[in-house]
């Protein structure tokens, strides 16, 4: 027993040895190499703002760059379990996959022992005496030969087919023992960072302890006011830094284009009659639903409208570019059109921000975000989920806005009408 085991290990590490060399060894090795990468990374990320955090603990008073290292920290053990989970959901395929054709391969082994068992008890029973008649009986030289060929490759063959079936078999067996193996170890990482979740959800509901005290403390709250106000002007940058580059590749491409265009007319000397340039994008779609553009939360009511806000106790007054939707933490965002997803980014005193291109200059922004579910440069369609709700100093809110190139549009004028 102890002999087999050690052997099986030995096969196992020849054959995980030998992957590389297989086309579908080296993508295996890849993309376990790509996956090993982004974990340790997510990890060490986690870390530091872990440190960060301890470091903090040594301070009497909690400032807002502590709130946001938890609420940074807590998306990258988000993002963590989710990678874990699929990586799982993936091991545990493939070892279905590799069942199934070891069980196919059993099948067929079954099926060639036994046509070899009966041919051995016919070779136990009539000795050879049957294949020399065979070949006696032949007609002619030539049918002879044939038989001769017939019976020797018949043999060579089942041995070949035989030997191929146990190596098969081995093969897979190995390859599901690597898999076994493999999912054992996601799903003691996926319990460990399930319970650091746990650990975290701890701190979350500490987070919430610190948002409140926060509200009470003036000084503290005109710095997240403050804050709020400078995330907006964050927000502001980044839509003229898209517009900018949006005018930038339009031309480019519009001049390619049109360089095309003539070169083509030359050949055909039709300059004069040169066909007008093609749209590049979607025109229209967005602007004609003004008034009918469904919410980004299933239900919520406006906490914050858009324009000029008096605080009603510190009488300072802020502009809001967008609205405020007090909605449950955790609440489903959704896409309000068509679009592609053009920005991905934390931005203090608005927390995880989105903004999402609709084409001819529209675009919405989605702040105050607990988790995302899409990637940059992602297109979405209207009503996909595109991430969920979080918390702010303004409670639990989705923050919304809706610009016209350079220009903030009031949403509540844009959105369909709630009943």
């Amino acid at each position: 027993m102890v002999k087999s085991l050690s052997s099986l290990l030995l096969l196992l590490i020849v054959f995980v040895a030998l992957l590389p060399l297989t086309s579908y060894g080296q993508q295996a090795v890849r993309e376990i190499s790509k996956k090993e990468a982004e974990l340790k990374k997510l990890r060490a990320d986690i870390q530091a703002y872990e440190r960060k955090l301890k470091e903090s603990e040594k301070k009497e008073q909690v400032t807002l760059e502590d709130l946001d290292n938890l609420e940074q920290q807590s998306d990258l053990i988000r993002k963590l379990i989710r990678s874990l989970q699929e990586e799982e959901r993936r091991t545990t395929q493939e070892i279905l996959e590799a069942r199934a054709a070891i069980g196919d391969l059993e099948d067929q082994q079954r099926a060639l022992m036994s046509h070899y068992g009966k041919y051995v008890r016919s070779v136990y029973k009539n000795g050879r005496i049957y294949d020399v008649e065979l070949l006696f009986s032949s007609k002619s030289i030539n049918q002879l030969y044939i038989r001769i060929e017939y019976l020797k490759r018949f043999s060579n063959q089942r041995v070949k087919d035989l030997q191929r079936m146990t190596d098969n078999k081995k093969e897979l067996e190995l390859r599901n023992e690597q898999l076994q193996i493999n999912l054992a170890n996601e799903r003691q990482l996926l319990a460990e960072k399930t319970g650091e979740e746990r650990v975290l959800k701890k701190k979350t509901a500490e987070r919430q302890r610190m948002l409140a005290n926060v509200l009470k403390n003036k000084r503290t709250y005109k710095q997240a006011l403050s804050r709020k106000v400078e995330a907006v002007h964050q927000v502001e940058n980044l839509i003229a830094e898209l517009i900018e580059k949006e005018r930038i590749r339009k031309e480019r491409e519009q001049a390619e284009r049109r360089e095309r265009e003539l070169r083509a007319a030359r050949d055909r000397e039709q300059i004069s009659r040169l066909p007008r340039p093609t749209p590049l994008e979607p025109t229209g779609a967005f602007e004609q639903q003004k008034g009918r553009l469904p919410w980004p939360v299933a239900s919520g009511r406006v906490k914050s409208k858009f324009g000029n806000q008096v605080h009603p106790e510190l009488r300072t007054v802020t502009h809001n570019p967008g609205i405020e939707i007090a909605v449950p933490p955790g609440s489903d965002v959704f896409a309000v059109a068509d679009g592609e997803v053009s920005v991905l980014s934390f931005i203090p005193g608005f927390g995880n921000v989105m903004i999402v291109n609709h084409y001819n200059g529209y675009r919405t922004v989605y702040a105050h975000l607990s988790e995302i579910t899409v990637v940059e440069l992602q297109k979405v369609r209207t009503g996909d989920a595109i991430a969920k709700s979080g918390d702010s100093i303004a409670g639990n809110v989705l923050h919304f806005e809706i610009w016209k190139e350079r220009e903030k549009q009031n949403p509540e004028v844009w959105l369909a009408k709630r009943n």
